[in-house]
């Protein structure tokens, strides 16, 4: 038997709760949201022109744009042990093939559930080599996508191998971005949606895909991971899906900042005003190797400074849309704080299955003050509060020009989908 038809067997033979159901309608009203206010950005602008112009029209079109969309203001969901973003990838492949279809809310959760079951456990095979030059997103979020829309396409065992498989053959997804701030990341979620559902469909009508594409001699691992962890895929089959321990991002920059910024807003409370002279923040290797950016050039370079996102979090006590402002980027250009960051033993010892990280501040007198992060506002231990989830996503519904009324009718629907006989429209 093949590692992906094991996967198969065991994710298809998940239970699915009441409770896993109504988590997904949380996770699936973030992403929506999230693309919901993309489109006022210019990356999100060109992908949404782009789509309306030269796209077409249909499952591919629609599920290739509302996926980029998800992904443009970095505040969509994260899974820490595979390092994906599964909401990007998953949500706009499976609401296109449900709504295509006709089927019910509770297909499309559990289309959404085993999508983001596989999506995080290819991520968390693929080993942290992998992570070095390949984004996980990208190349592992093909599998999600096509076991989503495989789910509700009702494909036999045989015809989701064949999925599986054609998928892996479409995982890529570069880091290269990062060098001069452009704009493929969104990218990559856009084109891993679109593959997923290429290969579920393609499977539906008999389109045969490698059976081994992971463990083969010219597979994925061979290929692209020098240090795979084939043993993940079947690990812990009896916990909780894999969406419910995914996290919830609170602020619109790269993950790995934010053990950085919630410690560092724990001390804006605590120095207020008083002129800091030293930053030092400490964190994980992975953190360091994508979020040392002490002089971010543009908006997306900002997003992925471990210096701009805590110096910002320290000065104003909040990181949101308007911290990554041309005007706010001048302020830090301005600020003459030096910061400091560095690996520690502890943090890196726990990667990637917690991500934390301890920010310390100098104050000009010599005081020295301290605050560290575990865990981080939004993940499984620290989650946001239903009341805060809805904050956030009536925050970006209207940030994406929705009223208020018709805001909370969107996110009234989604958080129902469970009893829902069809799912509402795209709302982009």
């Amino acid at each position: 038997m093949s590692l992906t038809g094991e996967l198969i067997d065991l994710v298809w033979d998940k239970p699915v709760q009441p409770a896993d159901l109504s988590s997904a309608c949380s996770y699936v009203l973030d992403a929506m949201a999230c693309a919901v206010a993309a489109p006022g950005t210019r990356a999100g602008r060109i992908l949404a022109g782009w789509a309306a112009e030269d796209g077409g029209s249909g499952v591919l079109a629609d599920t290739f744009r509302v996926a980029g969309l998800v992904h443009v203001l970095e505040i969509d969901d994260l899974h820490r042990g595979s390092v994906t973003h599964p909401g990007c990838v998953v949500v706009p492949g499976a609401w296109s093939v449900a709504r295509s279809l006709g089927r019910d809310g509770r297909s499309f959760l559990t289309a959404v559930l085993r999508g983001y079951e596989v999506m995080a456990r290819v991520g968390a095979s693929v080993g942290p080599s992998h992570y070095r030059l390949w984004h996980n997103t990208a190349t592992c979020g093909p599998f999600g996508g096509a076991a989503a829309a495989g789910s509700l396409w009702d494909l036999d065992r045989e015809q989701l191998v064949w999925g599986l498989g054609n998928a892996g053959t479409q995982a890529s997804g570069l880091w290269e971005f990062l060098a001069d701030g452009s704009m493929s990341k969104p990218l990559h979620a856009a084109r891993a949606a679109a593959a997923g559902v290429t290969s579920a469909g393609l499977a539906r009508r008999g389109f045969s895909g490698p059976a081994r594409v992971l463990e083969g001699d010219r597979g994925f691992y061979r290929a692209m991971c020098p240090d795979p962890c084939p043993e993940r895929l079947a690990e812990d089959p009896e916990g909780p899906w894999a969406l419910r321990c995914t996290s919830i991002k609170p602020w619109p920059s790269c993950r790995h900042t934010h053990p950085a910024i919630h410690a560092a807003l724990e001390l804006h409370e605590a120095v207020g005003d008083a002129p800091a002279r030293r930053v030092m923040v400490e964190t994980y290797d992975a953190a360091l190797a994508l979020c040392d950016r002490m002089e971010p050039a543009s908006e997306a370079d900002a997003k992925f400074s471990l210096q701009y996102c805590v110096l910002t979090a320290l000065r104003e006590g909040a990181v949101d849309f308007a911290s990554f402002s041309e005007e706010t980027r001048r302020q830090y250009g301005r600020a003459g704080v030096e910061v400091r960051v560095g690996a520690l033993p502890e943090f890196q010892a726990a990667y990637p299955d917690r991500w934390g990280a301890r920010v310390t501040v100098e104050l000009n007198g010599g005081e020295r003050v301290t605050a560290e992060r575990r865990a981080c506002l939004g993940d499984p231990e620290m989650p946001m509060g239903e009341d805060d989830l809805k904050a956030k996503a009536r925050l970006l519904l209207q940030h994406g020009g929705m009223g208020s009324e018709e805001a909370e009718t969107f996110m009234a629907r989604v958080l129902g989908l469970a009893e829902a006989e069809h799912l509402p429209p795209l709302p982009v």
